[in-house]
């Protein structure tokens, strides 16, 4: 029986992370994906949290992805933390049978266990929407995304803590290399 394996991406893992980026958003107009590039400029800047990027693996190999990195909300003149979920991918052979699903509720459990509050992700809601995801705008959030709509969207993470402050409102504000992609 093959095993599948939820767990932090290691230092081995960048090369095959790249390819099941490149083959998840594989375009015939770009040889390599922004989403790729997103990645490798994001790994080991100050947005990135080790724990919350995470591989699945299936029979050995990396099948999947979902990184889970540092963002701001500027509320008033008070800038609050948040995480962007994204890019979420799964190599083409792997798709649909749930190793996205697991990957993305697995880096929403870790975030949760770092005492985090706020997700952020732009992308399918029906897909999002399973994990509790809603309209961003509707949160109180704005951004680079802002009026798109549905696929603008947030989750609000359990408090860790009781008697934690409510997440926060504002303007969503992403590390540079976001603005590639």
């Amino acid at each position: 029986m093959t095993s599948l394996r939820l767990r932090p991406e290691g230092p081995a893992d960048a090369g095959p992370v790249r390819r099941v980026l490149a083959a998840a958003f594989a375009r015939p107009d770009v040889t390599v994906p922004p989403e790729v590039r997103l990645v490798d400029e994001l790994r080991g800047g100050e947005s990135w949290i080790p724990e919350l990027a995470m591989v699945v693996e299936y029979g050995g190999e990396v099948v999947g992805y979902a990184l889970l990195s540092r963002v701001r909300v500027r509320t008033g003149h008070r800038f609050v933390p948040a995480l962007a979920l994204g890019p979420v991918a799964v190599a083409p052979h792997r798709q649909r049978t749930g190793h996205g699903t697991a990957v993305v509720q697995a880096a929403l459990d870790g975030a949760t266990e770092l005492g985090e509050r706020l997700v952020v992700v732009l992308g399918a809601p029906a897909f999002y929407r399973r994990f509790g995801f809603e309209s961003a705008d509707r949160a109180g959030l704005t951004g680079p995304w802002s009026g798109l709509g549905e696929p603008w969207q947030a989750l609000i993470l359990p408090p860790s803590v009781s008697g934690e402050q409510p997440p926060p409102q504002g303007e969503v504000l992403y590390p540079a290399p976001w603005a590639k992609v």
